[in-house]
């Protein structure tokens, strides 16, 4: 019931604020188009030498910078790679061992084959062994620069001679 008197109430606030002839004559003109303020925005920031956002070529690069962008790019590599390779399990005739028989027909070279499995291997290494690196960050260890930069080429040194032991297996 308080709720219905409420409405009402509310109602006749309203009708008698704005009245029976709300029309166009109580819109406020714009001061300008959009057109005309992008077009003043671009002049401002044009004429003015500097960037409009920090640029890649700003920064410096150092090895905890490039790291964090090589670990999200083999995140994305590794999760396509499975998705694929699941989609080829789903869609293709044959079962895997007749594509293996087919791998090994093909007569590739041991050095061939070797950098194939490393191509293969290092992104899952590197990855794991990042991401180990980054659960002792949450623990909060290892925060200080000295100490990220030498994490940075034990994580490196690890992905190599992992990659290279999963490759020769």
């Amino acid at each position: 019931m308080a709720a219905l008197a409420l409405r009402c109430v509310g109602r006749r606030c309203l009708l008698a604020r704005l009245g029976p002839s709300l029309s166009l004559q109580h819109v406020v003109p714009m001061g300008t188009t959009a057109k005309e303020e992008m077009a003043r925005f671009w002049e401002k920031n044009t004429s003015s030498t500097r960037p409009l956002s920090p640029h890649i070529t700003i920064y410096k690069w150092s090895l905890p910078m490039a790291m964090s962008i090589t670990h999200r790019g083999t995140g994305v590599a590794l999760s396509l790679g499975v998705s694929l390779f699941g989609l080829a399990a789903l869609v293709l005739p044959e079962q895997f061992p007749h594509y293996l028989a087919l791998l090994k027909s093909l007569s590739l070279g041991p050095a061939l084959i070797y950098s194939a499995k490393f191509t293969l291997a290092f992104p899952l290494s590197y990855h794991t062994w990042n991401g180990i690196r980054h659960l002792a960050w949450d623990m909060g260890k290892g925060f200080k620069i000295p100490q990220v930069n030498q994490s940075g080429v034990l994580v490196l040194i690890l992905t190599l001679l992992s990659a290279a032991g999963l490759a020769a297996m």
